[in-house]
């Protein structure tokens, strides 16, 4: 079986389309390396670029995108309502086919490695390649976003796994991870702070209580595996529950929807819709649909995908196109 791995790098511009068309001319550049979707935000100030392909081919295609950002991105500049600390804020590389985690591994490592040199910027493991656990998780790598990034890493509170400090640049966080579903659910208000409290609910980290010992205590929320902000989107005036479900198949994506919903009903607000960041995997949409259509499993795939769109509002923002952003469609299109 052929050795395919998929790449997600989040790039710190959503406004200049010069810069954003560079970085997609890069990954394309790259023979064997197909660029499956691109998403630009202007209030979050950020486009996720997604890519496939075998592994050697997907890591070319990652460092010219990087080398752009490096060239072309000044975070000394950069504003947006996203989390991030750097220009190439966090670059995950995830397993397809034909190919271990344990193996991606070794290569993800060694990437980093390369980059933080040829670059002279810092590369922070997360995730599966995290040298410790409290590096797993993305949230602690962004604790006071790129403004404190100096701070931490001269106070040897965040120390990079390689390479060193770029005022320009920021840092990067890189790591073999499962399949993410970037994922946010819409609702009829533009205060943030309610989606703010809702995320607090849902989300398996929960809500700060308090410090003890210098340390943030959390109240747990309801859902293993979510992860969340709330968050106000000039681009459609609207604000929104931000959602990174990092096992979809533990808690799928019609429970963090229709927890979302009834979450949502004690702030006085209701959920409209929702919307996809980057792809999907196939099975993720037909469980969703199962649960939703008439038929439920008995429903044909077609069927299943067509409610999922409808029930979780997939369409109320832009147009949802399965072949584009079903993982499996857009690798065989």
């Amino acid at each position: 079986m052929k050795q395919i791995i998929e790449c997600v790098p989040n790039f710190s511009e959503g406004k200049n389309l010069a810069i954003i068309a560079a970085i997609a001319d890069a990954i394309k550049s790259v023979e064997g390396v197909k660029l499956l979707h691109q998403d630009s935000g202007k209030a979050a100030n950020r486009t996720v670029y997604t890519f496939a392909g075998e592994p050697l081919a997907v890591f070319e295609a990652a460092y010219r995108s990087i080398k752009v950002a490096v060239e072309r991105i000044d975070m000394k500049q950069q504003s947006g309502v996203h989390p991030r600390i750097g220009a190439c804020d966090v670059c995950p590389f995830i397993p397809i086919s034909g190919i271990e985690k344990k193996e991606l591994i070794v290569l993800t490592n060694k990437f980093a490695e390369r980059v933080a040199q040829d670059f002279n910027i810092p590369i922070f493991l997360y995730e599966d390649s995290a040298s410790s656990p409290k590096r797993k998780n993305l949230a602690n790598h962004r604790i006071g976003d790129y403004e404190n990034l100096q701070n931490r890493m001269e106070n040897k509170l965040w120390k990079a796994d390689f390479g060193v400090y770029n005022a320009q640049f920021g840092g990067c966080v890189m790591g073999v991870r499962n399949f993410l579903v970037a994922y946010n659910i819409n609702l009829n208000t533009s205060d943030s702070k309610i989606a703010q409290e809702i995320a607090y609910d849902l989300r398996e980290l929960g809500r700060p209580i308090g410090k003890k010992d210098g340390r943030t205590q959390y109240k747990s929320g309801k859902l293993k595996k979510v992860k969340a902000i709330g968050w106000y989107i000039k681009d459609f005036d609207r604000a929104q529950v931000s959602i990174n479900l990092t096992d979809y198949k533990e808690t799928p994506l019609q429970t963090v929807f229709e927890e979302c919903k009834q979450i949502a009903t004690t702030y006085g607000v209701t959920v409209t819709g929702s919307e996809l960041i980057g792809l999907i995997p196939k099975d993720a949409l037909t469980t969703a649909g199962a649960f939703y259509h008439k038929d439920g499993v008995n429903a044909t795939e077609d069927e299943k995908i067509k409610a999922a769109i409808r029930h979780l509002g997939l369409d109320e923002l832009n147009k949802f196109y399965p072949k584009d952003r079903i993982i499996e469609f857009a690798l065989k299109k």
